[in-house]
């Protein structure tokens, strides 16, 4: 067994609200592994004891489950009725109405501007922005498309759209004409909310012609809101059919009470877009009661979130992460907003964000973990995290040496929580544990009320350092309502559940390449579909990063399989430190960290310098739209990329012929 890197003491256990949940609903299991296991084998007892410890508002109804021969087609608590405004804006003890309920901070022309809204206010500009949407005859189950910064009006704009029973969707402002069509454009909103432009590493990016250009190609949209953030709202009407200053809209209906219905908790409450490149987004619609069941339950459970926390999770609203940090209003939470270049003016920002805000929450990405320690940052030294308790790490797996350097760079006394999820499930499938140890390179537990599993190719259960597919083998209420526009759920039956058809009623088979360890925790070794099939051994692409990231001549990597002589081989790109240079000899000393750290079967065939990684716009390095270029395959759906322009560098590479 693996020496804990960080074990909470009894006394900070004793605090923890999962510790309190177990002794109040379950004091029959000695610890979070037997509630888990209760959870599981009991789930309607378990989702409804969420509801009403967590402080959900509403009427659970008489019913728990309502089962089904299929998997998917579960539901939980399928009577209640609720508004999950009632939840996010519901008053809280040790919360007053005019505490802040949103920091936000953008990149201003001089630094960074800060806004304030308190509960009080959140509540009343909610309303008017509710009636709004009432006036322009939204109802239940419109859309409501934003496209749109990481500021408070995007999350009014959701809880107005929620509140009168509409389906929200939103995508961030950095995407291009194209990419948020492609995604409107499927979903068919009758409201527009944008900003005129944004901000980004010191540079102001006007947003009115291309949004011009959008309204032009969305024939549903009868009314466009414009958000003021460029001083560039003057008379946007001539400018964009059917626009408004957001503003003027919102002081129109200043003072409206708050128009609210009460939907059952499978209404569709979001629609949220796959991120890959292999063709349009698919639209993932997700279920309102099932989606704040799930949400609580990681949040207070897992994280420990509670009224008068502050929580700033780095993200922006085209990730399912966006979605996370907006319901953490239903625990009372005060919802720090940053918005702009994360390393801008300088690698400090976020830290000294989380000083200043008083965060007891960090929300980080591994990629931006990464950056840091490579850069050689120690925030322990420079700034004050007293409040911070948790750290949160997702996107991509976090390395050992990340693990290593939040407890010694950052805060020796913090849980780290690196998660594991997706826009899929709109949470996770494996996460934190605040009353248990960490351990450097895993993930500590399951979530609760999923049954995770590890599946070799026979859907047989797989032990300790054993790798397989990441699989949840029990409903769970935030599986997915459907695909937009799927009659008869075959794409949607195809993305989760024709892995293991042999799988009575299904299993969801959730793309991950995963293994167990001794302790109990998880590693995820990457993409399933993205992973290595080299002489007929699969090798998990993760494992290759963590040992070539470590050294400290690259910067970051990418691998691929190339299909070469009838079989496949390892093709490893890097992207080198400043002034190094690719020679025969550091070829050699990459192949053998590699050989040394993971196996000879990892080792690739060839090893090419790059200048750029291609990224998704949350994080996540695109091995399959690198694979597509090297095999002179189209690359479908680059608005997803964050760096599309970098996927020349890999076309007609000579080392590859």
């Amino acid at each position: 067994m693996a020496t804990p890197l960080w074990t909470p003491a009894p006394a900070r256990i004793e605090a923890t609200r999962l510790d309190r949940f177990r002794r109040e609903v379950r004091p029959d299991a000695a610890d979070s592994h037997e509630l888990w296991r209760w959870s599981v084998e009991e789930p309607g007892a378990f989702w409804r004891s969420v509801w009403d410890w967590c402080g959900v508002v509403g009427d659970p109804g008489e019913r728990d489950i309502e089962s089904a021969d299929a998997f998917r087609r579960w539901r939980f608590l399928p009577d209640a009725r609720l508004n999950i405004v009632d939840t996010l804006l519901a008053p809280r003890d040790g919360v007053n109405g005019s505490d802040d309920a949103i920091v936000a901070v953008v990149e201003g022309p001089d630094g960074d501007v800060e806004t304030r809204v308190s509960w009080d206010e959140l509540r009343a500009r909610t309303a008017a922005m509710a009636a709004a949407l009432t006036e322009a005859g939204v109802g239940e189950g419109d859309r409501v498309a934003a496209w749109m910064p990481h500021v408070p009006e995007t999350i009014i704009g959701f809880l107005a759209a929620a509140s009168v029973g509409a389906v929200f969707t939103s995508t961030s402002s950095d995407f291009g004409t194209s990419g948020v069509v492609d995604r409107f454009g499927q979903t068919e909103p009758t409201v527009l909310i944008a900003a005129d432009g944004y901000r980004y590493g010191g540079k102001a990016f006007d947003c009115v012609e291309r949004l011009a250009e959008i309204r032009a190609a969305l024939p549903s949209v009868r009314t466009v809101w414009v958000v003021d953030q460029l001083g560039a709202t003057d008379g946007v009407g001539d400018r964009v059919a059917d626009a408004r200053p957001w503003s003027e809209v919102e002081a129109a209906h200043r003072g409206a009470e708050l128009a609210r219905v009460e939907l059952p908790t499978d209404h569709p409450l979001y629609i949220l877009y796959s991120s890959g490149t292999t063709g349009k987004p698919k639209c993932i619609v997700h279920r309102s009661g099932g989606v704040l069941l799930k949400h609580l339950t990681e949040q207070q459970l897992h994280s420990d979130i509670g009224p008068g926390d502050r929580i700033l999770y780095f993200t922006t609203a085209g990730w399912m992460m966006w979605n996370w940090l907006a319901s953490c209003l239903g625990s009372g939470a005060t919802i720090v907003l940053v918005d702009g270049n994360p390393g801008h003016p300088s690698p400090w920002r976020l830290f000294e964000l989380a000083e200043r805000h008083e965060v007891t929450l960090l929300g980080l990405s591994a990629k931006f973990i990464d950056v840091c320690l490579k850069a050689g940052l120690r925030p322990a030294d420079r700034v004050d995290l007293t409040p911070l308790r948790t750290i949160c790490s997702t996107g991509s797996p976090l390395s050992d040496e990340g693990f290593r350097w939040i407890h010694d760079a950052v805060k020796a006394d913090v849980h780290l929580a690196s998660i594991s999820g997706g826009t899929d499930l709109c949470g996770c499938l494996v996460a934190g544990d605040p009353t248990q140890p960490t351990h450097v390179g895993q993930i500590q537990r399951k979530a609760f009320g999923l049954g995770i599993e590890v599946y070799d190719d026979d859907a047989e259960p797989l032990g300790p350092g054993v790798k397989g597919e990441l699989v949840c083998t029990t409903p769970f209420p935030s599986m997915p309502l459907g695909f937009w526009g799927d009659d008869g759920d075959e794409r949607y039956r195809g993305a989760y559940f024709e892995r293991f058809p042999e799988v009575p009623g299904g299993v969801w088979a959730h793309g991950d390449f995963a293994s167990w360890t001794d302790e109990g925790g998880m590693v995820i070794h990457g993409r399933s579909d993205a992973t290595l099939n080299a002489s007929g051994v699969r090798i998990g692409t993760a494992e290759i990063y963590g040992a070539v990231e470590a050294r400290d001549d690259v910067t970051e990597a990418i691998a691929i399989g190339q299909q070469w002589d009838d079989d496949t081989r390892i093709v490893l790109f890097v992207r080198l430190a400043d002034g190094v240079e690719l020679d025969a000899e550091r070829i050699a000393s990459i192949r053998r960290d590699v050989r040394t750290q993971c196996s000879p079967r990892h080792v690739p065939a060839v090893v090419v310098a790059v200048e750029d990684i291609p990224r998704t716009r949350s994080g996540k390095i695109t091995e399959l739209a690198v694979t597509d270029v090297v095999h002179g395959r189209e690359v479908k759906n680059v608005e997803a990329l964050a760096n599309p322009a970098s996927l020349e560098l890999y076309r007609d590479l000579p080392e590859l012929t």
